[in-house]
């Protein structure tokens, strides 16, 4: 059985960096910091700004890890206790789910629960319960 490690300041540590950046977002250009409409919009750009500003997110995004591993002088340890085949298809049923449900977990549970829109309410409520019933299957019914 895969077990989950509890790390509780390092969680919390994590969701102020993340309310920070959304709200700093928010506060300078007056938009929303959803991974998934940013990675589009640098896919497929509006503008200069926009591509910009989107390109900059995901830099430090993908450059977190090495300035980690600056300070900490070795990488965090990371298990994926699955095959690539399931990563693949998590993968695709996250962007069919991202694509249905008009954004992703980072825009709707952090941004949008943050403004009290309906619309995010309702989708993170949904992520949640489906989140709460994949975890309990695979622990408990299928025994993963």
């Amino acid at each position: 059985m895969i077990e989950t490690v509890f790390t509780p300041w390092a969680s919390l540590a994590g969701g102020v960096l993340i309310g920070l950046a959304a709200t700093l977002l928010m506060l300078t250009l007056g938009r929303v910091m959803g991974a998934t409409g940013v990675l589009s919009g640098v896919i497929f750009p509006a503008s200069g700004a926009e591509f910009a500003w989107r390109a900059a997110l995901l830099a430090g995004m993908v450059s977190a890890p090495a300035a980690i591993w600056q300070v900490m002088g070795e990488m965090p340890a990371v298990e994926v206790p699955v095959s690539t085949g399931a990563l693949v298809i998590g993968g695709i049923i996250v962007g069919m789910g991202v694509t249905w449900g008009s954004g992703c977990t980072s825009g709707h549970g952090v941004c949008g629960m943050a403004r009290l829109s309906p619309r995010s309410i309702v989708a993170t409520v949904t992520f949640m319960a489906f989140t709460f019933a994949t975890v309990f299957v695979l622990r408990h019914v299928i025994g993963g």
